[in-house]
C-alpha cells in the first residue's frame, strides 16, 4: 500500500494517509493525491499516524503541495505523527507552516 485518500465532511476535508515509508518513492502517488480535489475542500490533512520513516523529499513534497495549492484557501494540516516523525517535523520548523497535532 502506498497511500490512501478519502474526501469526507461533506468533500470539504481531503485526507491522505501515508503508510510506512513516506520518501521519494511516494512522490508521483502524493502528487495525485491533491492535483485534482474537489473545489469545496477546504482543509487538506496529511495523516501519518502509520509513518514510521520520512525523509527530506517528503518535507519537499509537503511545501511542493503547499505551494501547488497556494491560490486556494485551504488549510493544511499533519496529523497522527509519531514522536520520531513529530521530531523531523520539528526540526524543520514546519510548525510555522502546518497544523501539527
Amino acid at each position: 500500500m502506498s497511500l490512501v485518500t478519502e474526501t469526507v465532511d461533506k468533500n470539504e476535508r481531503l485526507i491522505i494517509a501515508m503508510d510506512e515509508k513516506f520518501d521519494f518513492a511516494k512522490v508521483q502517488a502524493f502528487k495525485q493525491a491533491y492535483q485534482a480535489i474537489p473545489e469545496q475542500v477546504s482543509v487538506v490533512e496529511v495523516n501519518l499516524a502509520k509513518t514510521e520513516y520520512m525523509d527530506s523529499s517528503a518535507l519537499g513534497m509537503l511545501l511542493n503541495m503547499q505551494k501547488s495549492l497556494s491560490h486556494r484557501d485551504i488549510e493544511f494540516k499533519i496529523t497522527h505523527c509519531r514522536p520520531q516523525v513529530a521530531r523531523i517535523l520539528e526540526i524543520s520548523r514546519f510548525d510555522k507552516k502546518f497544523t501539527i497535532s
